[in-house]
């Protein structure tokens, strides 16, 4: 038999959102007539975007006929989608990039997965805490840290980075050498955004110390207020220490159809173990030719389409849709007296459990007293315990009657 990849083994019995999936299948089968509300997974609940939806069509109409039929596509993404991202996307603020320097994928959350896999596992991993469990539990599974302790809700190995309302959830530079930082702005879970200061601390801190800086930057989409950064490129010197990734789940509504990007500059760089430096732009392109075979040419249309005049006013649209949503949720928490954090230039809202409670004592609660389901802040490390994150991505409709129900709650 062969022998496993014990690192595995490290790994928590199930992923997060999966054990919210089993524990409310669970209360829905024991409860049939209960009317339970998702506010919990980062899924989106609108359409496609019309502008996509036709792209789409006419993509489907071009791969019936012999002429235009397509097999496989660029394995780096097709041209016209990789234009209009650097058109788009970046030359706005001020950046451009060569079209080799963007890698079309099938999502964020695979990207910044798969992205270590480059890295050695000697290498050195700091998160902030609390952190989207996938920068972890992928390098966890690399075999970058130790077993977890229970009793810190960490691995041992891994460099946590505390995010709490004492710092703005701001992560503090670590006190120790790093090799791979995992920074998100907008955050997920808390909501919050990371000033152009505070970027500009870590790139400088990256630079001087030879990290490498994985910015998720999934949400820029949402940012409202001015002065917050879309993109780490917005700092000097992010092109020499820096991988973005971007997706169009959450702003299009791709989260079914899958397509993102990733941004790796030619000047960010490692050494091997003979202390050559090696372009990280040349390694994620020959882990990309290798391991994935493109996005389709029909997905890569609709995502296209997201750039027309037409596509972009629908996303706003979309955006502003949701961002209401959190607006509601926000306010009608704040109004029952719960401190709350983000739900601002995200998404995602971030509250304290009320009366000390824990974070999944707090998800119990809620799921069986107001048939509402949330995440519970534990899940994303230790510094989310006593903390509890709702989506603004529910229909009006639901985020109105939980709403509704929160504002007639005595807990």
């Amino acid at each position: 038999m062969p022998h496993i990849n014990d690192s595995y083994l490290y790994l928590q019995g199930s992923y997060l959102f999966s054990n919210i999936e089993k524990r409310v299948s669970a209360y829905k089968e024991a409860h049939p007539s209960a009317e339970v509300i998702s506010l919990g997974i980062g899924d989106v609940t609108r359409p496609l975007i019309p502008a996509a939806v036709s792209a789409m069509h006419r993509a489907v109409d071009e791969l019936a006929r012999e002429e235009t039929f397509r097999g496989y596509g660029p394995w780096r993404g097709y041209p016209f989608l990789i234009d209009a991202i650097i058109e788009n996307d970046y030359k706005p603020l001020g950046i451009d990039f060569d079209k080799d320097e963007v890698f079309i994928s099938d999502g964020a959350k695979c990207d910044t997965g798969n992205f270590q896999e480059i890295l050695s596992a000697s290498c050195t991993v700091a998160v902030t805490d609390p952190v989207y469990p996938v920068y972890v539990d992928s390098n966890v599974m690399a075999g970058r840290s130790g077993r977890y302790d229970p009793s810190t809700i960490r691995y041992e190995g891994i460099v946590y980075l505390p995010c709490t309302a004492e710092n703005g959830f701001a992560p503090g530079l670590p006190g120790q050498k790093v090799d791979i930082i995992y920074l998100c702005s907008p955050n997920n879970p808390t909501g919050t955004t990371l000033t152009r200061d505070q970027l500009a601390v870590w790139v400088d801190f990256a630079r001087a110390t030879g990290a490498v800086i994985l910015f998720d930057a999934a949400y820029e989409a949402f940012i409202t207020q001015p002065g917050i950064p879309h993109s780490i490129y917005e700092i000097d010197g992010a092109r020499e220490v820096a991988v973005e990734f971007r997706s169009f789940s959450k702003t299009a509504g791709f989260t079914g159809l899958r397509c993102a990007y990733t941004v790796v500059p030619k000047g960010v760089g490692g050494v091997s173990a003979g202390g050559e430096r090696v372009s990280l732009n040349a390694l994620w392109s020959r882990r990309h030719t290798t391991k994935f075979n493109g996005v389709s040419y029909v997905t890569q249309r609709a995502a296209e389409a997201v750039y027309t005049p037409e596509g972009k006013a629908q996303v706003k649209e979309r955006v502003d849709y949701y961002l209401e949503n959190a607006r509601i949720i926000r306010e009608t928490l704040a109004s029952q007296g719960y401190t709350t954090h983000g739900g601002v230039n995200s998404p995602y809202i971030w509250l304290r459990t009320p009366q000390g409670m824990n974070s999944w004592g707090f998800f119990d609660t809620l799921l069986e007293e107001l048939n509402i389901v949330g995440t519970p802040g534990s899940g994303f490390g230790a510094c989310g315990e006593g903390y509890f994150r709702l989506t603004g991505f529910g229909s009006r409709e639901n985020t109105l009657l939980a709403a509704e129900r929160i504002k007639k709650w005595q807990i």
